[in-house]
Formats: C-alpha cells, structure tokens, sequence
C-alpha cells in the first residue's frame, strides 16, 4: 500500500483548472481514485458531471487516455478496450501494463448502464468500474435517480402538497454487483480517504472484474453549504446510510465500523433536500427512513459476521 507521501508525489492524472462546482466531491473522487492507481491508466466516462466539467471541447483535464462514452455504455466501452488490450498483449504487440477503470455516476450507473455494467462484470474483464454516487442527475438539473434517498426534495420528485419527495428507498446497487460473483466489490467515501485508496489498490491488484460505490457529496444538489461536503460524507458513514465494507474471496467485511451510530437526523439536517424531514408533521417520513437505514445495516452485520 501506498504511503501518504508516495501518492502525494505521484504526477496528477486528472488536472486542476477544471470547471466543476466549488466544494464538488465528485471531482474530489477522481483525484483520489486516480492516484490510488500507479502506472499507466485508461479511463472511460459515462455522460454526466464530471465528463462535462472536464471535457468541454476544445479543452481536457485529463492526462491520461480518456474515452468519453453516452450514458448507458462505460462498462461496455472499458470492457471492449480491455479484451482488445488482451488480444494484444497475447500477441506480444503490447507489453506495458495497463490498467482499466470505467467510471459512471449514479444515473449512468445505477439506471441507464446497469446492462452494460452487469454484462462486463459477468463476462470477467479484468477492470475497475467505480460509481460516483451524487445521488441524483445532478448534470442536467437535479433528477431523482434510483440512488436518490427517500423523500429527497428533487426536480422530478419534489416536495408538495400531495407528495414529500421520493416514494422509493434506494436501490443497493453495490449487493447487486455482489450477486455476480466478482472478484471485489467495495462501497467507499472519499471523507475516509485511506479507505478508498487501499479499495482502490486492491480492486486493482485483483484479477478480474472489480466495483467500488463511492459516496460523493454534491452542495448544489444536496443544498448544503460547499465547505461541508467532508463532513457529509462522514455523517453518512456514521449514521450508517452508508456503511464502508467490501466483498472478497466470497466474503464481506466491514472495514470501518462507527464508535458511536449516529441518528440520520444528525446527517438530514444539513441538506435543504431534507429540509421538509425536520418539521413536525414530516417526522414519519424520517422516521420510515430511519428503520430502513437501521434495517440495511442491520442485515449487513449479519452478512459480515458481525455481532449486531
């Protein structure tokens, strides 16, 4: 594993200078995910935030080979570049060794390329695919997606009269991929930076095809203030909405436990999309969604062997 001052000097894959929104964590995603992987990296991204913040014709923040896909075909395209390196690397006509990560977020990932992504984990490319998940389609005016939380305050599913947001608990996509039987499969958070490096190190040390479903905080999209975007992503992971844990050799782990599980509210009352939870004739609505948070977390202690 890397140490904190070899990734420091490692040449960035993903440059500054790019015009994402002050205080973004998916940007901050990238940054980490991309250092966590040494030597030479090629890279897919679906439509979505972070392909237009940093792709805007006739500019790139990339420095790597970076392919920019539609928003249904990341895992196909970083699959087929990974079979075709293969083919080559058999023929002796490429002998460096390169790495594959495709990268989506949550409305290229959870809905529009699941197909894809289910297809190139089934068929065993060895590949990264990781999702950054902001919870809704925030590129095109903040969408409810399949991850988007109940009763989040969306565009397309927003607080009224008749409806107090999402109906729907979000999909677990990450037990999803699970079911494939891939080699590894992770859920992170860029507030746990050291966790998310050594997923991404391993995932990409792994034969096969990897996951890992990072947690990325959007201000604009979320409504919280953009000096707070750490500090929501730890709030997530202690009041367990979001449990750091990962699946390996047919086993899952936890690999970050909180001393003390906090109540959603403590993560709720930051964000305006919430904001319709913390008035008194709304408080059923947090309290459903903390019985599924506490029943989530519940089963994952049992799949992980942990003491509930």
């Amino acid at each position: 594993m890397a140490s904190l001052k070899e990734l420091a000097a490692r040449e960035q894959k993903l440059a500054p200078g790019h015009r994402a929104c002050a205080g973004c964590i998916p940007a901050l995603t990238f940054h980490q995910v991309l250092r966590s992987a040494p030597g030479h990296v090629v890279a897919s991204c679906a439509t979505g935030c972070i392909e237009v913040v940093t792709t805007i014709y006739p500019y790139t923040a990339w420095k790597i080979p970076f392919i920019h896909n539609a928003f249904e075909n990341s895992a196909a395209t970083i699959s087929g570049v990974e079979a075709a390196y293969q083919a080559l690397k058999r023929k002796g006509k490429v002998t460096k060794d390169i790495k594959f990560i495709g990268f989506g977020g949550d409305g290229g990932t959870y809905d529009i390329g699941l197909q894809s992504l289910s297809g190139a984990m089934e068929r065993g490319h060895d590949m990264l695919y990781v999702c950054y998940d902001n919870e809704a389609y925030m590129n095109t005016g903040i969408q409810r997606s399949s991850a988007t939380p109940f009763a989040a305050d969306t565009k397309t599913a927003p607080v009224g009269k008749v409806r107090k947001g999402k109906k729907q608990y979000p999909k677990n996509l990450t037990e999803i991929i699970i079911a494939h039987d891939v080699a590894y499969a992770a859920q992170a958070s860029p507030s746990f930076w050291r966790d998310l490096n050594k997923k991404v190190e391993k995932a990409l040390s792994i034969e096969g095809p990897a996951f890992i479903n990072v947690l990325a905080p959007c201000p604009p999209g979320w409504r919280f203030p953009t000096e707070m975007g750490i500090e929501m992503g730890k709030l997530a992971v202690d009041t367990c909405f979001w449990p750091l844990y990962e699946f390996e050799n047919h086993k899952r782990k936890l690999t970050y436990k909180p001393k003390e599980k906090l109540p959603l509210s403590e993560w709720t009352k930051h964000q305006g999309r919430f904001r319709h939870l913390h008035q008194e004739e709304n408080k059923h609505l947090l309290e459903l969604a903390q019985q599924e948070v506490d029943r989530r977390w519940k089963e994952l202690l049992f799949l992980c062997g942990e003491p509930a």
